[in-house]
This record gives structure tokens, C-alpha cells and sequence, in this order.
């Protein structure tokens, strides 16, 4: 690319890994900033007028919100992650939303105050995990041979589950075979595994285990069993 690329991101937050898998994807080199979202520099709410990661630095330029750096990113370079019938790209668009409502989903699972809640958000993950169970080829990925945006995007969602399956088995993803294939697929590829750093899954663990949450009352549980 002509200008240098800087990706001003948050250690855990999935959509800054969207952009970092398709920026690996196209093997594009970048700078990668963390910011803490709980203490915002000045410089950083000047970029980013929503508050949020990801920021995707294009020299001076800023670009924010993920789903329009992943389009920039596709308009700009090769390879192409898009598939190239305007009607199945325009499928895979819609599928990058629904990623981010499973993701809306994830937050109010671990974030749920009582056990009602929790039910009520698991209930509501397993129904879209059954809708993506049919839909999904998985071959490997998500619609066949070639590695796609939907890709980048579940990558990090199936990474929340690898935290979750630590604490217990909530069978939002039992009995969906193909779902077990792409997970493993996408945990296995180079791109996601390096969108995170090496101590991502302690810091999520900690992170998920400091809310005020019934899922963090399982996980401490969980830890009085161990001890025990």
C-alpha cells in the first residue's frame, strides 16, 4: 500500500481482530497501537468520534468502524475476500452483520446480572448458531474453499468460546458438526491466531471473571471446585 498503516486497537476488543485478520490475510503490513477504552487520550477521541475500536490510521487519514475498513481494505487489495457474484457479496455483507449481532449477543451472555438473563441470552445464541448450522458449507470455510470477510469476522467469535468452555458446557454449539469443523478451521489459521497477542486468553479470562456477572459467578465456582 502507498501509505503507512497504523490500526489503533483495544487488546481484546473482536472487531479490532476483523480488521488485523484481513489485514493478515492480504499480508499488509501495520502499526498497532492499544488504547484503553476506560481512559480515552484526547488523540484518539479526535479519530474516533464513536468512542470505539477500531481505527484504521491510512497515513493521515482515519477510518473507523470495522465493517467500513474491511470494505476499504477489499477496495484497495488483493486478494479478494469478497466472492465475486454481487448477489452472494451482497449475502456475505449481510452475514458480517449478523457476526455482529451474535457478538451483541456474547456481551449480554457474559454480562447478564442473574441467572434469568443468562438463560434468556443463551437461549437467543443457540437459535442464531442453528440458523448458521444450516446456512454454513465449512469445507473448510464458511462457504467453501475460499477464506472469506465471514471468516475474519466469526474468528474472533468462536474465540470467546474457547474462554466460555473453560468455565462449562453451555451446549450453544452442540450437536452442529459443520460449526465444530469451521471452528477448528479458523482457530487453526495463521491469520486469526495472530490477530491477538500471546496473552489474550488470560487477559479475556480476567477480564470476563472481574464483571459483576452471573457468568462470573459460574467461573468462580468453577475455580472453588478446582481448588477444592
Amino acid at each position: 500500500m502507498e501509505h503507512k498503516l497504523t490500526l489503533i486497537s483495544h487488546h481484546l476488543c473482536p472487531y479490532v481482530q476483523r480488521v488485523a485478520i484481513a489485514l493478515g490475510e492480504k499480508a499488509i503490513p501495520f502499526e498497532r497501537v492499544d488504547v484503553d477504552l476506560a481512559l480515552k487520550p484526547d488523540w484518539f477521541k479526535t479519530l474516533s468520534p464513536l468512542g470505539k475500536t477500531p481505527v484504521l490510521k491510512v497515513g493521515d487519514d482515519a477510518i473507523f468502524e470495522s465493517a467500513v475498513i474491511l470494505e476499504y481494505l477489499e477496495e484497495t487489495a488483493e486478494p479478494k475476500l469478497h466472492p465475486n457474484d454481487p448477489l452472494r457479496r451482497a449475502e456475505h455483507r449481510a452475514l458480517i452483520e449478523f457476526g455482529s449481532a451474535i457478538l451483541n449477543d456474547i456481551w449480554g451472555f457474559y454480562s447478564a446480572p442473574d441467572e434469568s438473563a443468562f438463560a434468556h441470552r443463551l437461549s437467543r445464541l443457540a437459535a442464531k448458531f442453528e440458523w448458521l448450522e444450516r446456512r454454513l458449507l465449512a469445507q473448510p470455510w464458511f462457504d467453501g474453499e475460499n477464506f472469506s470477510l465471514v471468516d475474519t469476522v466469526f474468528g474472533p467469535v468462536f474465540r470467546y468460546f474457547d474462554a466460555f468452555d473453560l468455565i462449562a458446557d453451555f451446549g450453544i454449539l452442540a450437536g452442529k458438526p459443520k460449526l465444530a469443523r469451521w471452528r477448528q478451521s479458523l482457530s487453526a489459521r495463521r491469520s486469526v491466531r495472530e490477530a491477538v497477542i500471546g496473552d489474550y486468553p488470560a487477559r479475556l479470562m480476567k477480564f470476563l471473571g472481574s464483571r459483576d456477572s452471573h457468568l462470573a459467578r459460574l467461573n468462580d465456582c468453577r475455580g472453588a471446585r478446582v481448588a477444592a
